[in-house]
């Protein structure tokens, strides 16, 4: 007769094993990759590229768009999916940061509710502007903002990153403008080429065949350096503006507890989808830059930009709209 330790002892070896084989035959089944913005912006142009090259070494891998409370919606369906690979997350500095400092009851902790896969890419924002707009340059813009107080308004998706570099923008020139909350980039954007609002911010990787095609224009681009895709485009701090920074960040995430196993097969194959000539040849079109980053360094660099940007959310006293 089997005594109770020796029956509880064969029940865990089996599920253990159970387990490692289940890992063993990752992935068996579509992988879901939840993105915190609508389909046509930034974070999901970049996502689409990323699904489309892992779904030829893991599988069917498609995207889930989660749009809502600045991207904490996407972070908490996330960060309580069942931690077995088959729901990941495409994140950025609106889920893991800009969102909760927004929403101060986001349901996640940005740092401890997700493990790290790998970092995608970072791309440069653009300031950009209405080509009926009554000015061409960041200078013309602040000098017309001081002559007609409260008149010019600047469009960005709410809680994503170029809300905070508008914020940023505001409080670094004194410029008397008004911020318009959008749901995604897509509809700012078209806005924008009918001529209803004035300015914004947006990434080279959907910005860029608009600007060659004149649906807008380049005002300052936010770099050290300009790129060579946009060469008449000043930098921001060649405008006269300092301390307006920041970058539209992206990477795979799972949820907390994911075994191991199966977080290195993914960040495997994510790391040969960027070496691939397909994924970096588009990745360098649209003048994005793929950081060189071990997922613990991944993992400290999010935590970072949480406090960072915090901070700045905080001290602009801005709150969700």
């Amino acid at each position: 007769m089997i005594d109770r330790r020796t029956l509880l002892g064969s029940i865990a070896l089996t599920l253990a094993a159970g387990g490692a084989l289940a890992e063993d035959k990752y992935p068996s089944k579509p992988i879901r990759l939840v993105v915190s913005f609508p389909p046509g912006g930034p974070l999901d142009v970049m996502a689409r590229l990323t699904s489309q090259s892992l779904s030829e070494s893991l599988g069917q891998m498609y995207v889930d768009n989660k749009p809502g409370a600045g991207g904490t919606l996407a972070g908490r369906e996330v960060a309580r999916a069942e931690p077995d690979g088959y729901t990941l997350m495409f994140g950025s500095s609106a889920t893991l940061a800009i969102g909760p400092a927004l929403y101060g009851n986001s349901g996640y902790d940005p740092v401890k509710s997700f493990t790290p896969i790998a970092m995608v890419s970072s791309v440069p924002y653009v300031m950009i502007g209405a080509t009926n707009a009554p000015f061409k340059t960041v200078p013309e813009l602040l000098a017309y903002a001081k002559q007609h107080p409260n008149t010019l308004n600047f469009g960005v998706p709410n809680g994503a990153p170029p809300h905070m570099l508008a914020e940023m923008f505001k409080k670094q020139t004194g410029a008397d403008i008004q911020i318009v909350p959008y749901k995604g980039a897509s509809t700012l954007m078209t806005d924008m080429i009918a001529g209803r609002i004035h300015a914004g911010f947006e990434t080279t990787s959907v910005t860029l065949a608009h600007l060659k095609e004149g649906g807008f224009r380049g005002l300052a681009v936010i770099r050290d350096s300009r790129i060579s895709a946009l060469p008449d485009v000043p930098t921001m701090i060649e405008s006269g503006v300092n301390g307006v920074i920041g970058s539209s960040w992206s990477g795979v995430l799972a949820p907390a507890g994911t075994p191991q196993p199966i977080i290195d097969k993914v960040r495997a194959e994510v790391l040969e989808a960027l070496r691939s000539p397909d994924l970096s040849g588009k990745l360098a079109a649209m003048s994005a830059d793929v950081p060189n980053m071990s997922a613990a360094e991944f993992g400290e660099f999010i935590a970072s930009e949480y406090q960072r940007i915090g901070a700045i959310m905080k001290a602009a006293g801005l709150k969700a709209q």
